[in-house]
C-alpha cells in the first residue's frame, strides 16, 4: 500500500513538473512571438518613412508625409489599427488597436488577431478619436517590462521630468501630448476614480471635475493643467500594489505654435 501512495506521488510530481514545464515554454513562447511581431510592424513604419541620411540633391522638393501614409501599411495589415503610441527612452513603442464591437478584444489577442497574453494597447470602445474630449488607452503590465508597464515609472517623479512628452498619432493626424498628473487608483471598486467614464464632456464643468479628481490624487504637482477644449488621452495599465490596482497617466494635446510666412502667423 505505502509503495502505491508512492507512486501516486511521484505520478503527481511529475505531471505538475511537466504542466510546469509547458507553461513555462508556452510563456516563453508567447513573449518572443509578440516581439518578433512588433519588430516586424515596427519595421513596416520605418520602411515607410524616408531616413534623414539619404541624399537629396538630385530630387525634387517631397511634400510633408501625412500621418495615413506613414502608417498606412500597418492599416493595410489590420484595419482595427487606429494610432500608434510611444515614449521616447521607454518600451512603450506600439500600435493602438480599438474594436468597438468587441470592445477588450485586444487584451488578448496579438495584432495578428492570434491569442496571446500580451494582447496589443487599444482605445476604450466609446472613444472616437477625431471628437472625443478624453480617449482611454489600455495596456498591459507585463513582468518583462514591455506592453504599459513603463507607466508605472510615472510613480517616480524625476522619471516625469525626463518624460513629459507622449507622441500619439493617428491616422488623421500627429500628436504629441504633455503630461499632467500621474496618479493610482482601484479598479472595479467604489472607493477607486472611475476616470474611464469620462470620455466626452457635456461643459466646462464636467471637464473641470475630471481635471480636479486627477489633480487630488496625483502622485506629485507637475505644474501643467488643462482647460475645457483641450484633447487629452488618458493610459491605464494594471499596477500591483493593491488588488485590481491601477496606474493612470494623463496628457493634454500640443497645439504647435503657428508658423510664420513671410512675416505673417499661418
Amino acid at each position: 500500500m505505502k509503495s502505491k501512495y508512492l507512486m501516486f506521488g511521484a505520478a503527481a510530481c511529475a505531471a505538475l513538473f511537466l504542466f510546469s514545464g509547458v507553461m513555462l515554454w508556452r510563456q516563453y513562447a508567447d513573449e518572443k512571438q509578440s516581439a518578433e511581431a512588433f519588430d516586424k510592424i515596427a519595421a513596416l513604419v520605418e520602411a515607410e518613412t524616408p531616413s534623414a541620411d539619404e541624399p537629396q540633391e538630385s530630387e525634387p522638393p517631397q511634400p510633408e508625409q501625412t500621418a495615413f501614409e506613414k502608417y498606412a501599411v500597418v492599416y493595410e495589415q489590420n484595419s482595427d489599427f487606429v494610432g500608434w503610441i510611444s515614449i521616447e527612452r521607454t518600451n512603450i513603442d506600439y500600435p493602438v488597436m480599438q474594436t468597438i464591437d468587441n470592445p477588450n478584444y485586444y487584451l488578448k489577442h496579438s495584432f495578428e488577431k492570434q491569442y496571446s497574453d500580451y494582447g496589443v494597447p487599444y482605445v476604450q470602445e466609446n472613444c472616437d478619436l477625431g471628437l472625443s474630449d478624453n480617449c482611454v488607452i489600455y495596456g498591459h503590465h507585463m513582468n518583462n517590462g514591455s506592453m504599459f508597464a513603463d507607466l508605472c515609472k510615472y510613480t517616480d517623479e524625476d522619471f516625469y521630468r525626463e518624460h513629459k512628452t507622449i507622441r500619439f498619432d493617428t491616422l488623421s493626424g500627429f500628436g504629441e501630448y504633455e503630461v499632467i498628473v500621474a496618479f493610482k487608483t482601484v479598479a472595479y471598486s467604489e472607493q477607486g476614480f472611475k476616470y474611464y467614464h469620462f470620455v466626452n464632456a457635456g461643459s466646462a464643468g464636467d471637464f473641470n471635475t475630471y481635471i480636479a479628481k486627477c489633480k487630488e490624487l496625483a502622485l506629485y504637482d507637475t505644474g501643467v493643467s488643462a482647460e475645457y477644449g483641450d484633447k487629452l488621452i488618458t493610459l491605464s495599465t494594471c499596477e500591483y500594489s493593491r488588488q485590481n490596482g491601477r496606474m493612470v497617466v494623463v496628457a493634454k494635446q500640443v497645439i504647435p505654435p503657428a508658423v510664420e510666412v513671410d512675416g505673417d502667423e499661418t
